[in-house]
């Protein structure tokens, strides 16, 4: 029931998040009936629900080409509709300013464009002053002044004709021509509203922003994950094991979008640093060994001196946790279940994830740690970091984790603050420190923004030497 209403919750969320982002981007910019504004309502409807299949394909059963269909367009407009919608929320703060700006200029060329200068009465009274033609015979009809006996200009110029010998041709008179009306300027196209201008910008440059950022991010995660390195002084940790090398990785992710090069690209990333032990903490697939068990072959290529270890994560649990502890072991791993193994200079401690509980095998840290040496150093590999207190109460020196991304897509980072005591890095709780790797793939959207893919190479270092 808590279920069911989460999800109704999320899918209302879901249609109100893309009724806003239609409204900006097509509504606000298209004029209606047009071609662009029915494909963008096409893709409204047609991009979520690629979602949602990209999504649920997995858990359904469906074919495993039709999830690698579904997967692609499917992921990434969820990233997609994250960077779109919050460029949107900033272009609201830009929207008012621009407009208000638009209307100022406006306003002053209007004003720039009436006044004229004093003193002239024909631009004051805006009618253009006649100037007569001198040119232009005479028609005044004969007008008489009046008691003053004095006749108009016109009856004289009559009575002069009419004096002169011969016969008396009326000069023919033209006829009064109307004023000629102006002729109008050629009809301009009209040019977009305010309004409109300013929702096509505001659209333009968060489209831009949003697909550039989503872009970057999915760059980063076909390219590959980076190399850190971090040192770690143990109190109990030997002087002879002084320099061990540990290459830490997590959330492989090995699925319909991430494949076989992807796992290749991680293995000689890997052997590249020359490790002591691999430690692959969690998370290592999204799908069954059917699907992808050819996808994660290139593990066994794994090099170290003292060998590659595996703890389950989450998400194996979603994908056949047995058949895969088999799977890698078949590859050269060697599966910690609630198990330890002592390393030159110390424990080597696994825990499975606290998923397995909905099976009957989640952690077992009296198993795990319960009967060892506590004089000797211990590390533990659990993927989820929520199980520190554990490590805390067992004596644990140093538990080596994943599952959190870093957050993957920012602002993500502030949400898994919420359900994890560390997200990212190397911190201390007592006498254990926990680090917490940002994982080597991504879940979902192939994207990640804020918090790049990376393999951690932690390099022990010794109080005694």
């Amino acid at each position: 029931m808590v279920f069911a209403l989460v999800g109704l919750v999320v899918l209302a969320l879901l249609g109100a998040v893309h009724r806003y982002v239609w409204r900006r981007f097509v509504g606000d910019t298209t004029a209606p009936g047009s071609r662009l504004r029915r494909a963008g309502t096409v893709a409204a409807f047609v991009l979520p629900l690629l979602s949602v299949g990209a999504m649920t394909s997995g858990r359904v059963g469906a074919p495993f080409w039709l999830q690698q269909v579904l997967a692609w367009p499917g992921f990434l407009w969820l990233a997609c509709l994250l960077y779109l919608t919050l460029a949107l929320l900033v272009g609201e703060v830009v929207r008012p300013v621009l407009l208000r700006v638009l209307a100022r200029r406006d306003a002053a060329r209007a004003g720039a464009g009436s006044g004229t200068p004093s003193g002239t009465p024909a631009e004051t009274s805006g009618t253009p002053t006649e100037v007569p033609d001198e040119t232009r015979p005479r028609t005044e009809k004969l007008v008489t002044s009046g008691s003053t006996g004095v006749t108009a200009p016109s009856e004289a110029v009559a009575r002069t004709a009419s004096d002169a010998p011969g016969p008396v041709t009326e000069p023919e008179t033209e006829p009064t021509a109307e004023p000629a009306a102006s002729t109008p300027a050629p009809a301009l196209a009209p040019h977009p509203s305010r309004r409109l201008f300013v929702s096509r910008v505001v659209g333009g440059a968060a489209a831009a922003a949003g697909l550039a950022t989503v872009g970057y991010g999915t760059y980063g995660v076909l390219r590959g994950p980076s190399v850190q390195r971090i040192t770690v002084p143990l109190a109990k940790l030997p002087r002879a094991a002084h320099g061990f090398r540990i290459a830490v990785v997590s959330d492989i992710h090995i699925g319909p979008i991430l494949g076989r090069a992807h796992t290749r690209r991680i293995v000689d990333t890997i052997n590249a640093t020359s490790p002591d032990l691999v430690a692959v903490v969690g998370d290592l697939v999204d799908g069954s060994v059917a699907d992808l068990g050819s996808a994660a072959e290139p593990l066994a290529a794994l090099r170290a001196r003292h060998g590659s270890y595996f703890v389950t994560g989450n998400h194996e649990y979603f994908s056949g946790a047995e058949q895969w502890i088999d799977h890698v072991r078949e590859l050269g791993l060697v599966p910690l279940e609630n198990a330890r193994v002592e390393i030159e200079g110390f424990d080597l401690a696994g825990v499975n994830d606290i998923a397995g509980e909905t099976e009957g095998q989640g952690p077992d840290f009296g198993r795990a740690l319960g009967d060892r040496d506590r004089g000797r150093a211990a590390v533990l590999m659990a993927h989820q970091p929520v199980v520190i207190h554990d490590a805390v109460e067992h004596g644990v020196d140093l538990q080596l984790s994943g599952h959190t991304h870093g957050g993957q897509l920012w602002p993500g980072n502030y949400l898994a603050e919420l359900a994890n005591p560390t997200v990212a890095g190397l911190e201390r709780y007592g006498d254990t420190q926990l680090f917490v790797s940002r994982g080597a793939g991504a879940w979902g959207p192939p994207v990640r923004v804020g918090a790049p893919s990376d393999i951690t190479v932690v390099e022990l270092a010794s109080r005694q030497a």
